[in-house]
């Protein structure tokens, strides 16, 4: 066989393809042709918009006749358009069009989905960017072992033929999209709006959690996502009304190079270890990159932290360890630690990132850990004995 008899088969194959993908994507479109047409954009008024207390990087507009807008000021802005009303005319380019109601959705941004969780709505996403195993949230892992979601690829390798096959609304996305923007513009194309999940930009905890309300928004469940967001800010906000201990604490993982990962003094984490009433020991720390965290020697980790009171040790990278001697394969020099020699070493729960609802129980662990008012029930971390 020639080379340009092979290069005239792989058209076909290719051409094949994109027919069978345009043709599911057709129904897509179909449905969207049934609705009565829309306004014109320039008449939508805003009409009110959904407080925001802490977060930075969302806000959400309720405008004429029912439509809402959420914006993402670095990603662009997503249009709600209500049941039996059509797309409005004369769209922004940056305004991506999502229908209500919301049933089939790829969520490719795993910490998002304790959103869903909390306002009982993981039935609306049915493709999901992790495998069951994946998962730490229960109620996910279940229900794909159900089959009632689908696996449809990582967010950097979805399947587009199962996306629109099942008629996906929305692609939720985090923001290591950023390494793969092709993949947001093919969504596009095949008519799948996309959202990309930028909580973990917020520096503030509970700006992290305020979050709901975009999810609230989506799933029109507005007023359970603020009362729920409520809630939790009372919490957290109680804890820091409490008497502060002010022991000092270190929060870090070991790399498998042996350098010490430690959060900068700006991140969130610093911020919920302080509400709960400690001291972080790198009280002045910014590498000056956009990453929350900094990598230092062991040494240089040693010269800030071996007085410690508390050493915290994050699980999320490499996994959880249970004992002291496990932190002290990690490095011996670990036993000079004050905290190991006292047994107040502390690990979290995998679990940890993946659920931003549980940000007021992690604050009240880290509260109860540095006050020493009983560690009894704790949810997120465990002692190293």
């Amino acid at each position: 066989m020639t080379g340009q008899m092979m290069k005239k088969i792989g058209a076909l194959l290719l051409c094949a393809a994109f027919c069978i993908l345009s043709a599911a994507c057709g129904g897509t479109k179909t449905a969207e042709q049934q609705r009565p047409d829309g306004p014109a954009w320039e008449t939508l008024e805003v009409l009110s918009e959904t407080p925001v207390r802490f977060a930075t990087e969302f806000s959400i507009a309720q405008l004429t006749d029912g439509y809402e807008l959420i914006t993402v000021p670095a990603t662009g802005r997503l249009l709600l358009v209500p049941e039996r009303k059509g797309k409005p005319s004369g769209l922004p380019e940056d305004v991506s069009v999502l229908y209500r109601p919301v049933e089939r959705i790829y969520l490719a941004a795993t910490s998002t989905m304790d959103f869903f969780r909390a306002l009982d709505g993981v039935g609306a996403v049915r493709l999901s960017g992790t495998k069951a195993d994946g998962w730490a949230i229960d109620e996910a892992r279940d229900a794909m072992e159900r089959g009632e979601m689908l696996f449809a690829g990582k967010y950097n390798a979805p399947d587009y033929e199962l996306l629109l096959k099942e008629r996906c609304d929305l692609a939720l996305e985090s923001t290591m999209i950023y390494h793969s923007p092709a993949i947001s513009e093919k969504l596009a194309g095949y008519g799948i709006p996309v959202l990309i999940e930028r909580s973990s930009y917020e520096q503030d905890p509970l700006g992290r959690m305020e979050w709901i309300k975009v999810y609230g928004a989506i799933l029109g469940k507005e007023a359970e996502a603020e009362a729920l967001f409520d809630a939790e800010a009372a919490s957290v906000e109680a804890i820091g009304n409490l008497p502060k201990s002010g022991k000092t604490v270190a929060f870090f993982y070991v790399t498998g190079a042996g350098a010490v990962n430690v959060r900068k003094s700006s991140d969130y984490v610093v911020k919920m270890l302080e509400t709960a009433g400690g001291a972080y020991v790198f009280s002045d720390l910014d590498s000056g990159s956009a990453l929350s965290t900094v990598n230092m020697t062991m040494e240089s980790f040693y010269a800030s932290a071996v007085d410690a009171d508390v050493l915290i040790y994050n699980s999320t990278i490499d996994g959880e360890i249970y004992t002291l001697s496990e932190l002290l394969d990690k490095s011996p020099l670990f036993a000079e630690f004050s905290a190991v020699k006292s047994g107040d070493v502390w690990c979290t729960g995998k679990n940890l990132f993946q659920e931003p609802m549980g940000i007021g129980r992690l604050i009240g662990d880290f509260y109860r850990v540095l006050s020493g008012e009983g560690t009894d029930g704790l949810v997120y971390l465990h002692k190293l004995n």
